[in-house]
């Protein structure tokens, strides 16, 4: 095995690419935060897409971040060139690749560092001095949180490991008497009255993989409006602007009692706000591992994707996994008639959320009387 000696860079200065997606971020967490413990005096910078950014706490981990924004200025062979350059100028000791492309190995060839570690896969072998064997089904627990973990053991950076079962997002709990401020402050001044129900429900009917992830709208809708009637309950839909307009055809089928944020929080906004939610009911997408890192009471609806390996990790979290004995496909588009999404019913979430609300009435603050009236 061709270890990574700490020796080798406990004082240097160390990129760190870490994974594109919101839910994988979170997922690498528990390995950037291993990887700090094992070098406490390390410079560490993380290089990351703008859009998980703010997944990262930079405080706890004593880094800083770099964006590498393929969409924009770091765009094609130039935009590849510059930021090469950028790094370049930085004289990394060593590079650790949590991100699994041939990229993430070729921008760290062409920013000069000495050092480069990842995963062997997509062809990068030959560009990495210190390459990983994937490991091979059942040899890790199947959450993908230990995939990152068991890079940095095989490296010989860190030991043995527990059973990841909890992924907090940050050592400072939320406060969620405050989120619901800020989530009242957001809303048009005639929709605020809204607020003053009994519970407050996230939901997000979208998903960024495809559409075989996503619940059927109308069941969303049907749900806020269950909620609304049952438990004076107050919905609020987040979700991308390129999702606005499917929650925006909703709204009508949701009643009264629901209101839409669609296209109006970034990724930090959503952070802020979402503790200030009862309850969050979401398919399977990257917010929901946002919710329960957080602590938020989460409620995530799986189909074709495996929840062994992709489910959201806390204390408050449930799932409702969809029956068909075609899944977990991982497929983007159901081919068929999506039967593991539409074999969970309306009234099964009720049900899900009415415990779970249940749980949280005992802790409810009674915020809204004296902020809103």
């Amino acid at each position: 095995m061709n270890l990574l000696r700490p020796d080798q860079i406990a004082r240097g200065k160390i990129m760190v690419r870490t994974p594109n997606w919101i839910g994988d971020a979170v997922f690498c967490l528990p390995a950037l935060r291993e990887l700090r413990q094992a070098l406490p005096e390390a410079e560490l910078v993380l290089v990351a897409r703008p859009w998980v950014l703010d997944v990262f706490p930079t405080e706890e981990l004593r880094c800083r971040v770099a964006a590498y924004d393929t969409r924009g200025k770091h765009r094609g062979i130039v935009g590849r060139w510059r930021i090469a350059s950028q790094l370049r100028r930085e004289n990394f000791a060593a590079a650790i690749l949590f991100q699994n492309a041939f990229d993430a190995a070729l921008l760290a060839v062409l920013a000069g560092i000495p050092l480069r570690a990842g995963y062997a896969r997509h062809g990068r072998g030959p560009l990495l001095t210190h390459p990983v064997a994937v490991p091979r089904p059942g040899e890790i627990a199947p959450h993908e949180s230990h995939y990152y973990l068991e890079l940095l053991r095989r490296l010989g950076l860190i030991p043995a490991y527990p059973e990841v079962r909890q992924i907090p997002l940050s050592a400072t709990p939320a406060v969620p008497a405050m989120a619901r401020e800020q989530l009242l402050l957001r809303l048009p001044p005639e929709r605020r009255p809204l607020l003053k129900g009994k519970f407050l429900i996230g939901m997000s009917p979208g998903a960024a993989f495809g559409t075989a992830k996503r619940w059927p709208g109308e069941r969303f809708a049907r749900l806020a409006l269950l909620l609304h009637r049952e438990l004076d309950a107050t919905s609020v839909f987040f979700g991308s602007a390129a999702e606005g307009p499917l929650i925006e055809s909703l709204l009508p089928q949701a009643g009264r009692g629901a209101v839409s944020l669609a296209g109006r929080t970034s990724l930090a906004d959503f952070i802020r706000l979402i503790p200030g939610c009862d309850l969050y009911v979401t398919n399977d997408t990257g917010t929901m591992h946002i919710a329960a890192a957080l602590g938020v009471p989460t409620l995530a609806i799986f189909g074709p994707t495996d929840e062994r390996a992709t489910a959201p990790l806390g204390p408050r979290v449930r799932l409702l996994v969809g029956d068909a004995e075609c899944r977990p496909c991982k497929l983007r588009h159901c081919p068929i008639d999506h039967r593991c999404m539409t074999s969970v019913t309306v009234n099964q979430v009720v049900e899900v959320a009415r415990v779970c609300l249940q749980e949280q009435e005992s802790d409810h603050i009674a915020w809204q009387e004296s902020f809103l009236e």
